[in-house]
């Protein structure tokens, strides 16, 4: 029978499969007590719970942040500020990823799960107490620490109760519910600001999150551990680098001597993490880890999934607003067609991913993305449905398939007590290529479209022009301005597409071959 504790140095008792479906806890004296064993499927429902509430955090922010900057004063030039709001978050979100997921293996994923709920749910009151704008951005970095923790947490927890064979399904449930926390939160953030005042927006999570703790901890039980000295330097050091490039990528379309010591700060501190990670004998995140073929192409592929997927997730509700000269609720319900098929695709993903080698789903779902995309490319002022919807379902429908299969590519290539590091690092790196994809979008974007509209001349009323030919030279201009606005967007969409292709190649090298305890399967940690 296998043996949790074989895998855990500081275990006090053996958890081994017993009779219909319970656990034989053995403790130190050999005595054998039967526990009954909840079914994981149970078990993860509050972890889910967790994972959507953060996620719609990241987004509900949007449809607030316009009442919040009429209550704490802040004038509509001073918007660069309060996109703070938003920007501060991604920075929590992605900097103690890695440090927290490292520790989660070491102090144990639930124990670290539960500190990173009640983190959560500490930054949302103070944001909802907050009078001032720098307060409630500080609350905002604070808040995210917490719930950036969850999503990676929330995969190793998957592992500590599901065997290899069986985690696909249930990675996709986890994915499924971070993008649909993403989907709703926009809409949730209406919904309340319509009724209550913004700060409800927090106050909510307070509830939400005692539910998920109370129904968290009675049934999941407590997770491995794997005694280690946690590199807490290391930690910062990758936390100082993954904010500070964040900062200079935020500023590279209109570079100044503020982007350039952004990244010299990360290219410094990025090469000091380097260094100590190669000089001590707990790293936070060992070399033993990127000697992994897998590992390392999991982590390739999803840093070009991020990058892929913010283009369409800034350009698709831009185009709505400007070029085809749609409301920002339609340009937000057109983005929504394409957001809306991720989960779906998740937990189909998650299915294909326990049948099939982990390189078919996730090529798969980058090919719908690219053929999406690529029709994308092709729209013009008369796109409709249904082959609008279409087209970005085909792309959702894709991010969404192969979410569990690098999931799992990363996470099973790695020793079991490196789990929620390696969980931690994958997250992380979609994070950071989203952050690539947008400030390459940003500085990219304006010189293209400054170069194709150069030439192009106001429709200024000339000497002795008719009403008419005023008219005339207006209309022409306006439609030489729109065709501009479609040739940058189908360049945006061909780069999605592009880069799309070339994660396949990377995907390519994702192969993992199962050991023989992974394919006997490993007990659950649950209760």
């Amino acid at each position: 029978m296998l043996s949790a504790s074989s895998r855990s140095r500081n275990s006090t008792s053996r958890w081994t499969f017993g009779p219909r479906n319970s656990w034989l806890v053995t403790s130190q004296n050999g005595a054998k007590n039967p526990r009954p064993r909840i079914p994981p499927y149970v078990a993860i429902v509050p972890i889910c719970a967790g994972v959507f509430i953060a996620a719609d955090d990241q987004t509900v922010i949007v449809t607030v942040l316009p009442q919040i900057m009429l209550d704490l004063k802040v004038q509509i030039t001073e918007l660069d500020r309060a996109s703070w709001t938003i920007t501060g978050y991604l920075l929590g979100y992605v900097a103690a990823m890695p440090l927290i997921g490292r520790m989660s293996d070491v102090w144990g994923h639930r124990n670290l799960y539960v500190a990173s709920m009640l983190m959560f749910m500490a930054g949302s009151v103070l944001a909802a107490l907050t009078t001032d704008l720098t307060a409630l951005v500080a609350a905002r970095v604070f808040q995210a620490v917490g719930a950036g923790a969850l999503v990676p947490i929330s995969i190793a927890m998957v592992g500590d109760l599901f065997p290899s064979a069986r985690r696909g399904v249930p990675l996709g449930i986890v994915g499924a519910s971070a993008e649909a926390g993403g989907v709703i939160g926009p809409l949730w953030g209406g919904i309340i600001i319509r009724y209550l005042d913004w700060p409800w927006v927090f106050w909510i999570n307070i509830p939400l999150g005692i539910l998920v703790l109370v129904f968290l901890v009675p049934l999941v039980g407590p997770s491995p551990r794997f005694p280690a000295k946690i590199d807490y330097m290391g930690g910062v050091l990758l936390a100082v680098c993954l904010s500070t490039l964040t900062l200079g990528l935020a500023r590279v379309d209109a570079p100044d001597e503020l982007f350039g010591v952004y990244v010299a700060v990360a290219l410094i501190s990025l090469v000091f993490f380097v260094i100590r990670q190669r000089g001590i004998a707990d790293p936070l995140l060992p070399m033993s880890m990127f000697r992994s073929r897998p590992f390392n192409a999991a982590n390739g592929t999803h840093l070009l999934i991020g990058a892929a997927l913010i283009i369409g997730m800034v350009t698709i509700p831009l185009m709505a607003n400007t070029v085809l000269g749609r409301t920002p609720l339609e340009g937000g319900l057109m983005l929504m067609r394409m957001t809306a098929a991720v989960p779906i695709g998740a937990v189909l993903g998650g299915i294909a991913a326990q049948r099939l080698d982990y390189r078919v789903p996730t090529m798969l779902g980058l090919a719908l993305i690219a053929v999406g995309f690529g029709f994308m490319s092709r729209w013009d002022l008369t796109v409709s449905d249904p082959s609008m919807t279409v087209h970005l379902a085909l792309a959702g429908f894709g991010f969404g398939l192969l979410i569990a299969p690098v999931a799992l590519a990363a996470t099973n290539s790695v020793d079991v007590g490196l789990r929620g590091a390696a969980a931690a690092l994958i997250t992380a790196m979609r994070m950071v290529g989203m952050t690539f994809g947008l400030a390459t979008l940003t500085a990219w974007g304006t010189g293209r479209f400054q170069d194709l509209v150069a030439g192009m001349r106001l429709p200024l009323p000339l000497p002795g022009d008719s009403a008419e030919q005023a008219a005339q030279r207006v209309t022409e201009f306006e439609t030489q301005l729109t065709g501009a606005g479609l040739s940058l967007f189908s360049d945006f969409y061909l780069i999605a597409m592009a880069v799309s292709l070339i994660a396949i190649a990377v995907a390519a090298f994702m192969a993992w071959k199962p050991t023989a305890e992974d394919e006997a399967g490993e007990p659950g940690q649950g209760r």
